[in-house]
């Protein structure tokens, strides 16, 4: 091979001709898993391990999930000694007269983050590997027998959602902040209000700083804020929009594990809470700040 053959080879320069087009009647363009049968492969790692390993991640958080959501309604709120807790799954907390006694309320509101998560680039890769077998792994035999061509078939042309979805988790985002506040504001007999540390403050916290991290690392968000750019200078306020895509392009480079760390993260806040709520066990107080941020009290309930 020539210098400028691998030249051209090592740098990418002509790849894009190589690329398959959805509908390619062809298909010569496909991976070394395409022509062999269903799991089969060269390969002598572990290539299993990992989609095993997510499945059962998937399968045990969002089924506690579901649990927390549709079958679990009666502890997804403490308030008590004090505390303000109230749980994500949960949270903006709406129950409207006209909702029957038996459905969640938690319902209500599960379908925008459900519908970001569910539509979200990496689950997609994730729960399409460890459930559909589309593919197992790279270089493994596909259950598919027909080239892949795009989401276009309903349900999975839903998927293109994702983006409106991301909106809805921003404005999400604020109400969970919100709840955050609640969380480190305590209340004394008399009513009024002091900024406190306990064990429900810290998962609340942790929930919705993950989810933050998750959310604002979203492949949808980069491209929004600069993904589509050629030129920032030559775009409206192109120098912050820079900044800001540099920041997001950081976090988006740990977006798997944002996902991870943030779904275990909201189950354990509910997790937390619903201890608290059922007596099981009593949130600690860690540290207080009576003098420095006492509160008034401006009435109304905790």
């Amino acid at each position: 091979m020539s210098l400028e053959s691998k030249r051209r080879w090592s740098s990418g320069v002509g790849a894009a001709t190589a690329t398959p087009q959805a509908g390619d009647a062809a298909r010569r363009h496909r991976g070394a898993g395409f022509q062999q049968r269903f799991g089969e492969s060269e390969r002598d790692d572990a290539w299993w391990f990992k989609p095993l390993l997510q499945a059962l991640g998937l399968v045990f958080l969002i089924g506690y999930a579901n649990y927390a959501a549709i079958l679990g309604p009666a502890h997804y709120h403490y308030i008590a000694n004090g505390r303000h807790y109230l749980s994500p799954f949960y949270s903006p907390y709406l129950h409207p007269s006209w909702l029957p006694a038996w459905l969640s309320p938690a319902l209500l509101i599960l379908v925008f983050p459900l519908g970001f998560r569910t539509t979200c680039y990496y689950y997609r890769k994730a729960y399409y590997r460890s459930f559909f077998a589309d593919p197992y792994a790279c270089a493994v035999g596909e259950a598919r027998s027909k080239g892949y061509c795009g989401e276009l078939k309903f349900p999975f042309v839903l998927q293109n959602l994702h983006r409106y979805f991301l909106y809805a988790a921003l404005v999400f985002l604020v109400i969970l902040w919100w709840d955050v506040f609640k969380a480190f504001r305590f209340a004394d007999p008399d009513g009024s209000h002091f900024f406190a540390v306990g064990g429900g403050s810290l998962a609340i916290l942790a929930s919705t700083a993950t989810l933050t991290l998750y959310t604002f690392s979203c492949h949808s968000l980069r491209h929004l804020i600069g993904g589509k750019l050629d030129c920032f200078s030559c775009a409206v306020a192109g120098g912050p929009r820079q900044k800001a895509w540099g920041l997001v392009s950081v976090l988006n480079e740990r977006h798997m594990g944002w996902a991870w760390v943030s779904l275990f993260a909201v189950c354990f806040a509910d997790f937390y809470v619903r201890m608290c709520s059922m007596g099981v066990i009593t949130d600690p107080t860690l540290a207080t700040f009576r003098q420095l941020f006492t509160l008034p009290h401006v009435g109304g309930g905790p």
